[in-house]
């Protein structure tokens, strides 16, 4: 009964420290690498993308164009031509991450995720901000396999104890 106690206390200041209206997490990558930046929202079953704009942006730049069930290019910034994508087929489950592939060291921002779905009786939008940072292969120590493997494990864990104090409010 104890280590219940001290598991909702944890999880209540793991809550109370996230910060609000700044960054949703932080995500590193090294020049030419391929990265994901997540961005993702809880529905119950599948989402209407018929009627909905998701934005990938660094401030006025645009990144990604999303609208409409589909990619809409026409006005995104030169620099990010041929690099970005989404999982498409992921997208109506609330999966709007985006992969960034030929990662540069202009690339390292604050990207924001903007999705809005605009319905005759709702108009719903999200908004999450991932940090990038971006390091040079040069100055890179060398990864070895288990740094990555720990860090997906600390993910895990802490995704896993959300999901078990959302479940149980």
């Amino acid at each position: 009964m104890r280590w219940e106690n001290a598991f909702w206390m944890v999880a209540c200041l793991l809550f109370a420290s996230l910060p609000r209206g700044q960054l949703d997490t932080t995500c590193h990558a090294f020049v030419g690498e391929t990265v994901i930046l997540p961005c993702t929202i809880t529905s119950p079953g599948e989402l209407d993308v018929s009627d909905s704009k998701l934005y990938w942006q660094i401030e006025s730049i645009l990144v990604h164009f999303f609208h409409n069930g589909e990619d809409s290019l026409r006005y995104q910034d030169e620099n990010y031509r041929g690099r970005t994508s989404l999982f498409l087929d992921e997208v109506k489950h609330g999966n709007f991450s985006l992969q960034l592939s030929n990662i540069r060291l202009e690339d390292a921002a604050v990207y924001t995720c903007i999705y809005k779905q605009a319905r005759a009786l709702s108009n719903k939008t999200q908004k999450s901000k991932i940090k990038l940072d971006v390091s040079d292969n040069s100055q890179a120590s060398p990864r070895s396999p288990g740094d990555a493997q720990g860090l997906d494990i600390l993910a895990l864990s802490f995704h896993l104890l959300v999901t078990l104090v959302v479940w149980h409010l």
